[in-house]
């Protein structure tokens, strides 16, 4: 043992004694409950003191709201069921442990992978895993969900340690949300309020959701391999794992082996999935008409349509369709039963989770109210406006800001919708393109996300890494993510010094200045 931490560099000491710190808070079910009381009293504090802020979107004054009062005392009581089940995060990880749980405990999951990366250096595995991870919100939040537990399966079956896949996944994830090969979303929401923010200057300005993109594909292969370099070269150590630890996971090695009755279930498997996906096409095309999981436009791909609005799912049923036709083909569901038994057991290894997620939709659901989050946005944008700052450095500070906001506010649109009327207009004034404006702040909204306790889907990832580590804290997740955060922090910041060096476009009509 002795031997083993002297070979521990600088960097996994300072992450090693993050960890032990972050671990000995308290349990996150009492600390987020904590946060909720210490919230309680600073919106107390500050509506004594009249904290406020003009909100630059619509020019209203937000005022801090005194929840330690009658007011607070109601809204617990009200609302405290209804805020628990709209809980977004906790309705989408249920369903989404249906189609995994079938998927991983049939034997197809692992069989599948090894079929395709059977023999695989270690590097190519995560180099998929991060380029699937950093692509994925093009499915919305699902990628939080599904992908996390199904890497931990993907590592464990080239013997790794699964909580390496978690936190390799979760982090490319996370921190590279607004990078994508594919225009999504995520894009069109924040292209929206870029576009009225800079009607605010230029009434005429017009451009399209796709004015980051030559940008974003670039990034995606960039932080692919800036991330890959970082997992190989230093987080995989930080997981050394034995078969004998393997085997508590009840993780079967040997159905790392394909045989030929397992090609020969991946092949009932992969008709079944076929036919699902010509079912899914049947109801996404418009061949009866307007499509039946399109929007009244016939979109699949905005807001309201019930595509996306149903992604999680459309992946829920991706997994299970297949997950059990392999299960019935290779002889291990012989009935409904057997199918129900290995779900009901997913649903049970995630009780911790479901429970955790009722304190944190008390705290979230205060910090909401109160307004404290909204307050913070706005003083950070105004702090920013005047410094001063001109350039590059101007633009670093504004992905400082995004960052600093982000660990406070989960939502992607709402941050941009404070922010955009005050950085839009001002970098317009100084001669830049909107496009470098929303660039920049996209970038700052992802890095920080793996490292906020606040970030709505840090309790999934602590609920997956409970499964395998019962002393996971807040601290085991935070420690591990924050080399991916400073990693992909750098490289972006680099990106941006490099293309507003070279004057590069940042997409069709983005550019960096205007004119």
């Amino acid at each position: 043992m002795s031997e083993e931490k002297t070979k521990k560099g600088l960097l996994d000491r300072i992450l090693d004694a993050i960890e032990r710190v972050g671990n000995k808070l308290p349990d996150p079910i009492t600390l987020f409950l904590g946060l909720a009381v210490i919230v309680v009293l600073i919106s107390w504090l500050c509506s004594a003191l009249g904290v406020q802020a003009v909100n630059p979107a619509n020019g209203e004054t937000v005022a801090a709201v005194n929840l330690f009062s009658v007011f607070g005392i109601q809204y617990l009581w009200t609302n405290v069921i209804t805020n628990f089940s709209g809980f977004a995060p906790l309705g989408m990880v249920l369903v989404a442990v249906i189609g995994s749980s079938v998927a991983e405990k049939s034997g197809f999951l692992v069989c599948l992978m090894e079929r395709f990366l059977g023999g695989a250096k270690g590097w190519v595995v995560t180099m998929v895993v991060i380029f699937l991870g950093i692509n994925l919100n093009i499915a919305g939040d699902a990628g939080f969900i599904i992908l996390p537990p199904l890497a931990a399966i993907l590592y464990m079956s080239i013997g790794r340690s699964p909580m390496l896949g978690l936190y390799v996944a979760f982090a490319s994830v996370a921190a590279g949300f607004c990078a994508n090969i594919l225009l999504g979303l995520s894009d069109a929401l924040a292209y929206g309020f870029t576009e009225a923010a800079a009607k605010m200057i230029d009434p005429n300005y017009s451009a399209s959701i796709a004015i980051n993109w030559y940008f974003l594909i670039v990034s995606c292969v960039v932080l692919t391999i800036a991330g890959t370099i970082l997992t190989e070269k230093v987080m995989v150590h930080r997981f050394p794992i034995t078969k004998e630890e393997l085997a508590r996971y009840d993780f079967d090695e040997n159905a790392a082996n394909v045989t030929p009755e397992q090609k020969k279930a991946l092949g009932v498997a992969g008709i079944a999935f076929v036919i699902y996906i010509a079912v899914i096409l049947l109801l996404s095309l418009p061949v009866f008409g307007n499509p039946i999981l399109g929007d009244e436009n016939g979109s699949i791909t905005s807001g309201a349509a019930p595509f996306t609005k149903g992604i999680v799912f459309t992946v829920t049923l991706a997994l299970m369709v297949p997950g059990i036709a392999y299960g019935v083909a290779i002889g291990k569901y012989k009935n409904d039963k057997d199918v129900w038994t290995d779900i009901s057991q997913g649903f049970a290894d995630m009780g911790n989770y479901v429970f955790m997620c009722f304190f944190i939709s008390i705290f979230t659901n205060f910090f909401s109210v109160s307004k404290l989050g909204t307050i913070l946005a706005i003083s950070g944008a105004n702090g920013l406006k005047a410094i001063g700052f001109t350039g590059v450095p101007l633009m670093v500070g504004l992905i400082v800001v995004a960052c600093f906001v982000n660990l406070f506010i989960g939502s992607a649109s709402a941050k941009w919708a404070i922010l955009a009327p005050v950085f839009v207009p001002m970098m317009m004034l100084m001669g830049y393109d909107p496009a470098i404006t929303q660039v920049v702040y996209r970038i700052g909204d992802s890095i920080t996300n793996p490292l906020s306790p606040l970030f709505t889907y840090m309790p999934v990832i602590l609920g997956y890494a409970r499964k395998y580590d019962k002393k996971a804290g807040l601290g085991s997740v935070i420690a591990n993510m924050i080399p991916f955060s400073v990693t992909f922090a750098i490289v972006w910041i680099i990106q941006v010094i490099i293309w507003v060096g070279l004057n590069l476009p940042l997409g069709p009509g983005g550019g960096i200045y205007l004119g």
